[in-house]
């Protein structure tokens, strides 16, 4: 059974769209992290690889997030690798094998998605008039954004 939310089907898949892609890039972006947590090395391993495990658990939340907010709205959430694959924006880690590359790396993926969600934000509240939504969104962006500081303190 459809939502009856008051959102026109055509904002409805239209939004969900947009979702799921910004679902392939948390997915990726998890992935990253998740990449750096195994495979840091280097004198500040410890504190790297508990820090890169919280900041994944936390992106963990975040892809169930948004593939919820895809469902609440009555769209299907496309999250498998495959479909991950071919919808993220974010660029493949390439020849990150020093822990500062990965943190630098992984600061580039968060502040893309920022950049990427700012602008998504007032399409989807004033073009397709889903608060919802960008009010979600501007949650999203919040935790990116702290992610991001948490990660450029670093360098």
């Amino acid at each position: 059974m459809k939502p009856n939310i008051g959102l026109a089907e055509e904002q409805v898949q239209t939004t969900c769209k947009l979702l799921n892609q910004l679902l392939a890039d948390e997915i990726a972006l998890y992935t990253h992290t998740r990449n750096c947590h195994w495979n840091v090395t280097g004198p500040a391993f410890s504190v790297l690889h508990k820090f890169f495990e919280g900041q994944y658990e936390e992106l963990s939340t975040i892809t169930d997030d948004v593939a919820e907010r895809i469902r609440m709205l009555g769209g299907i959430a496309e999250g498998t690798l495959a479909a991950a694959a071919a919808a993220s924006r974010l660029p493949d880690p390439k020849d990150e094998t020093g822990a500062m590359k990965m943190v630098l790396g992984l600061l580039n993926d968060h502040e893309s998605v920022i950049r990427t969600v700012r602008g998504q934000i007032s399409q989807v509240n004033d073009t397709f008039k889903d608060a919802g939504t960008a009010d979600f969104l501007t949650g999203l962006m919040q935790a990116h954004e702290k992610m991001a500081w948490m990660l450029r303190a670093h360098l």
